[in-house]
């Protein structure tokens, strides 16, 4: 090969061997700014659980040291520290579960370490044997995990000696009490802003993954509509913190008196936020009827993705009203419009009851319809419609769009 054309390749190699080193360094630009958006919204959402243990520990520990007489208090603090990391969770049931669950260990350890005394095997034995007796119990998992913890401390910690049992127990009930009245009074969370936090990482990425089945399904990419159900699966544990996290602050609104003002308020939000979850369910049906439609070569209209970009995007705009607390007019809009247009991908209807109805759609189709109309009566629940008004207008946006 001539010099010219050796030089020539070299120029032509170097923008490609620098748009692959620009691509790798974009990619791990990319990869820090997610890393650290996620825990930037984990240190907001929890942050405030790191202060309440804090306070709940300290004091815990403070009160039976010098109130009780205890000189090496390690139930109070622990049992403290055990109710504010349920906050996110009924404190009341927690609190419950875990004063059962410390009893629990605190039998059973009392009752054969003395008999047995202290060794691998003992210990071994005590825990299988009080999480025996929490399973028997009916208990959860704060039950099953405060009878073994504390059973293994009990038989590596303590001597075996049957009357420790009782100021062991007080220390561990005081703790939670501490525990619970520094969640419920002392620093309780705010039930609106930890709702609008555990609700991002679940509508966020709902929309994004109907974006992408609605991609799906214009090129007829059944890997990329997979991909999107995939997504909307994979929300799931989100979708259960989010739950918790709905019933910790209905349960802080009830009992926390520096939340009561908010008690009206908050109701309607619950409400819109409980909905706005439903919804997310009836997405991942809609997905999977619309990727079997895909592997059955079932019509698919145009108006059907398009409806699902409207709807997304209303979804979205509407989670913006509520945070900014705006009348959802114009997000109510969009969700009518996508409902008008997925009933014109459904297919005209006929008023002779006699004559089949024109349908444009296959029978996996016709499901994901069905799916779509709860997914937008959801939505205008969460709006703030009353369920009547919201399927009245769903059913108005269908007929309107089956007759265009």
């Amino acid at each position: 090969m001539p010099a010219s054309e050796d030089s020539a390749a070299d120029l032509d190699s170097a923008p490609h061997g620098r748009s692959r080193v620009d691509r790798m360094f974009g990619s791990l630009r990319e990869r820090a700014r997610e890393a650290w958006r996620v825990r930037s919204w984990r240190f907001r959402l929890y942050g405030l659980l790191a202060v309440q243990a804090a306070i709940a520990a300290g004091l815990a520990w403070f009160v039976v040291y010098q109130f009780l007489g205890n000189p090496s208090p390690v139930f109070a603090p622990t049992a403290a520290v055990g109710i504010t990391a349920a906050a996110m969770g009924s404190l009341l049931r927690r609190t419950i579960e875990l004063l059962v669950g410390v009893v629990l260990g605190l039998a059973v350890g009392d009752l054969l370490m003395p008999l047995f005394g202290i060794g691998p095997w003992q210990t071994g034995g005590v825990v299988l044997l009080a999480i025996i007796v929490a399973i028997l119990l009916k208990g959860g998992g704060s039950l099953l995990t405060q009878a073994g913890g504390t059973a293994v401390l009990i038989a590596t910690l303590e001597p075996p000696v049957r009357d420790l049992s009782i100021p062991r127990f007080v220390d561990a009930a005081v703790g939670g009490l501490i525990g619970l009245a520094v969640s419920l009074l002392l620093v309780p969370i705010h039930p609106r802003r930890t709702l609008h936090r555990l609700a991002e990482p679940v509508v966020g990425p709902a929309v994004a993954a109907m974006h992408h089945l609605a991609a799906a399904l214009r090129l007829r990419d059944l890997g990329q509509a997979e991909q999107g159900l995939r997504e909307l699966r994979n929300i799931g544990p989100q979708v259960i913190a989010l739950r918790d996290g709905l019933q910790a602050a209905q349960e802080v609104v009830r009992l926390a008196p520096l939340r009561w003002h908010e008690r009206d308020s908050f109701a309607l939000h619950a409400e819109s936020i409980r909905h706005l979850e439903r919804s997310v369910h009836s997405c991942r049906s809609l997905a999977r009827q619309l990727t079997t439609a895909l592997k059955d070569h079932e019509p698919l209209p145009e108006e059907v993705p398009d409806a699902i970009d409207l709807l997304a995007d209303g979804a979205l705009d509407l989670r913006a009203a509520i945070v900014a607390r705006e009348e959802p007019r114009e997000p109510r809009e969009r969700i009518l419009e996508a409902v008008e247009l997925i009933g014109r991908a459904q297919g005209g209807s006929v008023r002779d009851p006699t004559r089949l109805h024109r349908h444009r759609l296959g029978y996996s189709g016709m499901i994901a319809v069905g799916e779509f109309r709860t997914i937008a009566h959801d939505l205008l629940i969460a709006s703030g419609l009353d369920p009547e008004k919201g399927a009245a207008l769903v059913r108005q946006a269908i007929d309107r769009g089956q007759h265009e």
